[in-house]
């Protein structure tokens, strides 16, 4: 080496920082270093520079101030190719510093674990995103280091060579960049939540996202694609495990999505059963293998490689009837052993394990891409609300026809729009989505009721009639006496058409029940 070089540390991951430190002291690079990181060198026998000796000037605020100081900053961002850099250097005996090894103050962290607001506050580092931003900045000359992941890498070329290369600096800094770019969005996230007032989405918007997946391709073989993931959410399906099974497609993601999010919706045992984003079958029953039965009898044409969504452990009664059929996707929050070495057996099936199951869109939003921008809202969280009610037939339902229309609400919520759903003791028996009329969707979903009529002999659909749900107001009648026709005995929907009259004197002409939510749930 053709002169002493010096690596400035100051770490709050000291993963492996030890190890580093005396590999470079062997070397001869000295090693500046901070308060917190300088004792836990010394504390392993490392000598190192205190900054404040570089700088003449102390630590001061309690260490809000450390190394924001000419005499560090000019040693990192000095060009070594331009004359008046060193003299500037010379003149102001200022230290120069080759290798930057910092990392930050863990704020998500504390962001998570709910700190009082004067703690987080204190965690929002400023000197280390300072140096981080200053070294990468000049990576031509100078290597920063954020990650432990990179300490090996960063020793073999100095072993190798006596200096980094110039492609490594720079992948370096492009890390850096990327990590205090992160770090701001997460500070600012915090900010928007915790004192903006008004519940309006924020001005600008800012994304921090990671890859963790990468798929052959998207949702056409001539289309790239990935899944990306909010470091800061653990739950749903981006974040669940995949314990068997091919790789996941785009496609087969967005379906199961779909499906997880529908069988959230249910406390007691439930499945869905979705293929292109709709559901084809659901049911909540007393228990999972009955629900399972009942859903798949809903549609067992179109649920023949489906993707199937679980709100209870899978067992092994029900791991037994799943192999039954081609499935593409299950997704569960647990899974007995029992039933893993059953549905092992297909070797291509894909097993999801998400653990958690609630509270999946209780905040946040949904963005869909554009050509040229972005739309963005606030997810779907309405609730419907016994108060919010309004039957406005003469006749009432009855209890049965009550719980079998909320459950057709829930149903109708997680379908593309136009949506029509029959449901009966709690498991559809016919599905009319994303249809370009109202009236279309309607006459798919009769079809599918008198289909299963006729096919099933199951007690599930040989008792009472069916109920619908609409996922929003009937335009005009035609609709409506598609239903009356099959048999629907009662309807939930929003309400709010001009014709509603004309709406409930065609269901009392009928003896329908009708209740209105004066909620809608558009899902396109």
């Amino acid at each position: 080496m053709n002169k002493t070089q010096n690596a400035l540390i100051s770490v709050t991951d000291k993963n492996n920082i030890d190890i580093l430190a005396k590999e470079l002291k062997k070397l001869g690079i000295n090693i500046i270093s901070t308060g917190g990181t300088a004792k836990f060198l010394r504390k392993k026998s490392i000598e190192v520079i205190e900054v404040e000796n570089i700088t003449d000037f102390p630590e001061i605020l309690n260490g809000r101030v450390k190394t924001l100081h000419p005499k560090i900053f000019g040693g990192i961002l000095n060009r070594r190719n331009l004359k008046k850099d060193q003299e500037t250097i010379k003149k102001f005996k200022i230290t120069d510093i080759d290798f930057i090894i910092v990392n930050l103050y863990n704020f998500e962290n504390l962001v998570n674990k709910s700190a009082s607001n004067q703690e987080i506050i204190e965690n929002i580092d400023i000197g280390g995103p300072s140096l981080i931003r200053a070294a990468a900045k000049n990576f031509k000359y100078k290597t920063v280091v954020i990650d432990p992941n990179d300490y090996l890498e960063l020793l073999n070329q100095l072993n190798k060579n006596g200096k980094t290369n110039l492609e490594f600096r720079k992948f370096l800094a492009m890390k850096a960049f990327e990590l205090t770019s992160k770090y701001d969005s997460i500070i600012n996230k915090w900010f928007q939540k915790s004192f903006t007032k008004q519940k309006e989405l924020p001005d600008n918007l800012k994304l921090d996202l990671k890859k963790t997946y990468s798929m052959r391709y998207g949702e056409n073989p001539h289309q790239k694609a990935g899944l990306y993931v909010d470091e800061e959410t653990k739950y749903g399906v981006a974040n669940a495990k995949q314990i068997q099974g091919k790789d996941l497609s785009y496609n087969n993601i967005n379906d199961t999505d779909a499906a997880f999010d529908l069988v959230c919706e249910f406390k007691n045992p439930a499945i869905v059963i979705v293929k292109h984003a709709n559901p084809c079958g659901v049911s909540e029953a007393s228990s999972i293998k009955k629900a399972w039965d009942n859903a798949l009898s809903t549609d067992p044409t179109s649920s023949f490689g489906g993707i199937v969504a679980v709100n209870r452990p899978i067992n092994k009664i029900l791991a037994i009837e799943m192999s039954k059929i081609f499935l593409e996707v299950i997704v569960a929050p647990d899974i007995s052993t029992a039933a893993k070495n059953i549905l092992s057996k297909k070797n291509n099936l894909r097993i999801l394990i998400s653990k958690e199951l609630s509270n999946t869109k209780d905040e946040g939003i949904m963005i869909k891409s554009i050509s040229g921008g972005f739309l963005v809202q606030t997810n779907d969280n309405g609730i419907l609300k016994k108060q919010n009610l309004k039957v406005v037939s003469k006749r009432k339902p009855s209890q049965k026809e009550k719980d079998d229309l909320l459950f057709a609400w829930k149903v109708a919520k997680h379908t593309k729009s136009n949506a029509i759903i029959y449901a009966k003791n709690k498991t559809t028996t016919g599905i009319g989505a994303g249809q370009m009329s109202r009236v279309d969707s309607a006459y798919i979903a009769k079809k599918k009721y008198e289909k299963i009529s006729i096919l099933s002999r199951k007690k599930t659909f040989s008792s009472n009639k069916s109920v619908a749900a609409s996922d929003a107001f009937f335009p005009f009648t035609d609709a409506l006496i598609i239903a009356a026709n099959a048999g629907i005995t009662a309807v939930i929907q929003p309400g709010g058409s001009i014709r509603d009259a004309e709406i409930i004197k065609e269901a009392n002409k009928r003896n329908l029940a009708m209740i209105f939510t004066s909620m809608r749930h558009f899902k396109h």
